[in-house]
């Protein structure tokens, strides 16, 4: 179970800002093959009340580190979490994922408040 995420308040929640983070280390592994799966997490967001504090989003990328999780699943699934942990007005996460076999993958999620 990936770590979790700590929030902190935001200040200006009648401004609408983007904040963009981007995890250039993020490892996984495959299931189907068990070979590691590295990659670039970019993770942009438009915040209400909370904003993901720095540092406990690193250890939650890093917990993926000896998880089996295919490419498409890790990036919803850091979209749900994110999205779980500061109910953002909006928020995508793109994985970018280095070529394995000769194939390169980008997967986007993308979330808006109803």
């Amino acid at each position: 179970m990936p770590s979790e995420l700590e929030t902190f308040p935001n200040e200006y929640p009648g401004r609408e800002y983007e904040i963009d983070v981007e995890c250039p280390e993020f490892t996984a592994v495959c299931p189907k093959t068990a070979q590691p799966d590295f990659g670039t997490i970019h993770i942009k967001y438009v915040p209400d009340q909370k904003i993901i504090e720095l540092k406990s989003l690193k250890l939650y990328i890093l917990s993926y580190r000896d998880r089996g999780i295919f490419h498409e699943h890790a990036t919803n699934a850091i979209l749900d979490d994110v999205v779980s942990a500061c109910d953002p007005i909006r928020c995508e996460v793109i994985g970018d994922f280095n070529r394995r076999g000769g194939i390169k993958t980008t997967v986007r999620a993308k979330y808006e408040r109803s």
